[in-house]
């Protein structure tokens, strides 16, 4: 039996629109909530979101089945942060701050399995072969890892092109934010240098023949992305979405009652 297949990524290499939400809560409950939405998936944010290894897998766990992919940022690129989450059954994993194109093969690497990579083989006793169920994991899951890299750094836009042309690597995901604040326009990413600097990084990764990520909470900008050629799109996160429908209602209670 083969590993499963990444739908995610596969509707990717089709030049499918894949819109997805953050996770930020570190819940299992809000995680499958999150699944049961329409989101086409959802994105356990490591670095962020105040997880560690058990957390991602309770979400992992609460995910799957619900007709949604799961994706996991690590906290750091890491190789024995990337094992850990592709043992518990990760298949899109999303790894920050990646500059170089040296970063990017490394962090391709870590998440294959030789001959081309260097993930520890132990397959036979981790939740992503279901505990040796799917015998041939450890000889088919290299082909339905999907590697996202994110590019959030003057540095990284630079090497763009480079970035994008590493073997491995399915996805470059562009940081807003870091990134405005490493061009010196913190909390400005809509400074218009940043702007020209998302434009480009869409523009290269495309013509390298890899998915453009990025995210927006506005969704007034939803379909310029998409016209940017932005396919990997992530349209907020839920800790954001629950803060703000909390203040409303609050906001609006108060009114209402005087």
């Amino acid at each position: 039996m083969p590993a499963p297949k990444n739908e995610l990524k596969a509707a990717l290499a089709r030049g499918e629109m894949q819109v997805g939400i953050w996770l930020g809560l570190a819940s299992p409950v809000g995680a499958e909530l999150a699944a049961t939405c329409g989101f086409d998936w959802c994105l356990i944010d490591g670095e962020h979101g105040p997880n560690d290894i058990t957390s991602i897998r309770g979400q992992l766990q609460a995910v799957q089945g619900q007709g949604t992919q799961a994706v996991v940022r690590v906290p750091a690129s890491q190789d024995w942060m990337l094992k850990q989450v592709l043992d518990m059954g990760a298949q899109s994993v999303l790894v920050p701050m990646v500059n170089t194109a040296a970063d990017a093969r490394r962090v391709a690497r870590a998440c294959h399995y030789p001959p081309f990579g260097t993930r520890g083989v132990g397959a036979d006793m981790v939740r992503a072969s279901r505990y040796n169920a799917i015998t041939d994991y450890a000889l088919t899951a290299n082909e339905e890892i999907c590697v996202m890299v994110q590019v959030e750094s003057a540095e990284a836009i630079e090497n763009i092109d480079q970035i994008a042309a590493t073997q491995g690597v399915d996805v470059v995901f562009v940081g807003p934010s870091d990134l405005s604040s490493d061009m010196g326009f913190h909390a400005q990413p809509d400074a218009p240098q940043v702007l020209a600097a998302i434009d480009h990084a869409a523009k290269r990764i495309r013509a390298a023949g890899k998915t453009a990520g990025i995210i927006s909470g506005n969704p007034e900008k939803f379909a310029g992305l998409r016209d940017q050629g932005f396919t990997f799109l992530g349209v907020g996160a839920e800790v954001m979405v629950l803060a703000d429908a909390l203040r409303t209602l609050s906001a609006t209670a108060r009114d209402k009652t005087g």
